[in-house]
């Protein structure tokens, strides 16, 4: 199948894919904004935001078994009517516990629905066309992601006009996922490696893959508290998290191409050390309120949204093939279970320190990764160049993304095809 006829197969999981993430993204900044109008401690917040950690970690670990008893088109629906149920739940339930609840209820789904269409994006690729689309999709997610930010403007957060759209959005979704003619595949739970197993084989990637979720799980969850703590007013803060979305688009793939001629190690460490040096500079006030801070934004968001992509590539370096999934299926529990401690964390620094909070957790968290990355530079050699595979872009996601990579040992095109009933 060509490349062209691959992409028209799988326009309609693209869409429902960018759907969704036009919806979550929105979502996640509007919740932040809308908790500190509602005068929620900046803790509960945090508990608040790293609850959608927690669930989508649950749903990952159960999401395949109900795919498989149920198909891919009824699990999809079922969890995006439940999504959508959640965002207008948000807005009738004003309180830190039951966002907290609905939250994670979120995370579950969103794990749930990734699975699904990442499952069914594999079949439908083939192993010549692999990376193409997993970039495409990659591509699609992100940019939607920012394109929700931009909806923060739409209506006042203080509203129900924003949960409504969310709903709305999420529950359009459906539709080109539902009524695709796409074959769905059969689909079996992900292997896992045990993490000591894991940690002989790739300690930064394994220290790396937590640092990773502490750092941007804070980030990403906090970042629009931090903007509204700074005086900026709703419109501003949706600038200020689109530029953070789009920084991390811009230097994904420089980031990338400078690990694929070097140790990645270096690569790692130094994204990490200028995470922290930008986060101090931050601390410091040297970012004031204004203009100023749409440069930080970008500036962290170029530096925290490449990492987990490094760190991933650093491990698979030094992993056979056939490992590369299930030890990817590891490392995203583990980068789950950094970004449920990030936001938790990140919110006791701001409620002592301000929003610049934030940033000193972040200085803090990166600094200690780029001390254990320098460190294993001490004890291993990098991996033979002949023997490390070229950096491929890679988010959070689901287990089932891992198999889309093209440097995963892939099955034979078309394999295990069934359609729903």
């Amino acid at each position: 199948m060509t490349l062209r006829a691959t992409l028209i197969g799988i326009f309609a999981l693209l869409l429902g894919a960018g759907a969704l993430n036009l919806g979550m993204g929105l979502q996640a900044s509007l919740l932040g904004v809308r908790a500190g109008l509602e005068g929620f401690p900046t803790l509960l917040i945090g508990l608040v935001m790293s609850s959608y950690y927690a669930g989508f970690v649950t749903g990952s670990l159960f999401a395949p078994r109900i795919v498989a008893r149920v198909g891919h088109i009824r699990t999809f629906s079922a969890f995006a009517s439940l999504a959508s149920a959640a965002a207008l739940c948000h807005a009738v339930f004003v309180d830190p516990i039951s966002w907290m609840i609905l939250r994670a209820l979120t995370g579950v789904c969103f794990a749930a629905l990734c699975l699904v269409t990442e499952s069914w994006l594999n079949a439908r690729s083939s192993n010549l066309n692999r990376g193409t689309v997993l970039s495409v999709y990659f591509v699609v997610i992100l940019a939607s992601t920012a394109a929700g930010q931009a909806f923060l403007m739409m209506a006042p957060p203080s509203g129900y006009d924003l949960f409504i759209f969310v709903s709305v959005i999420i529950s359009v979704a459906l539709v080109p996922i539902t009524l695709t003619s796409t074959p769905t595949p059969a689909l079996s739970e992900p292997r896992r490696m045990t993490l000591k197993r894991l940690f002989g084989v790739s300690p930064v990637g394994v220290a790396g893959c937590f640092g990773a979720g502490l750092i941007t799980g804070a980030f990403w969850a906090l970042g629009a508290v931090f903007a509204q703590g700074k005086g900026l007013p709703t419109d501003k803060i949706a600038i200020f998290m689109t530029l953070v979305v789009g920084g991390g688009v811009l230097t994904q793939w420089p980031f990338g191409r400078l690990s694929d001629k070097m140790d990645r190690r270096f690569v790692i460490a130094g994204i990490a050390v200028a995470i922290s040096a930008l986060g101090t500079v931050a601390v410091m006030g040297l970012f004031p309120p204004g203009d100023a801070l749409y440069l930080l934004g970008a500036l962290m968001g170029g530096l925290v949204l490449p990492l987990y992509g490094l760190v991933i590539a650093h491990a698979n370096d030094f992993l056979e093939p056939e490992d590369f999934v299930p030890a990817s299926a590891s490392l995203l529990l583990l980068y789950g279970a950094g970004a449920i401690v990030g936001p938790m964390v990140a919110t006791i620094v701001m409620q002592i320190l301000g929003p610049d909070g934030l940033f000193m957790h972040l200085a803090v968290a990166a600094a200690l990764l780029a001390a254990f990355t320098i460190f294993r530079m001490t004890q291993r050699a990098a991996a033979p160049s002949e023997e490390s595979a070229d950096f491929v872009f890679a988010q959070g996601v689901s287990p089932a993304s891992f198999e889309l990579d093209p440097r995963a040992e892939t099955e034979a095109e078309g394999e295990g095809c069934e359609a729903d009933t």
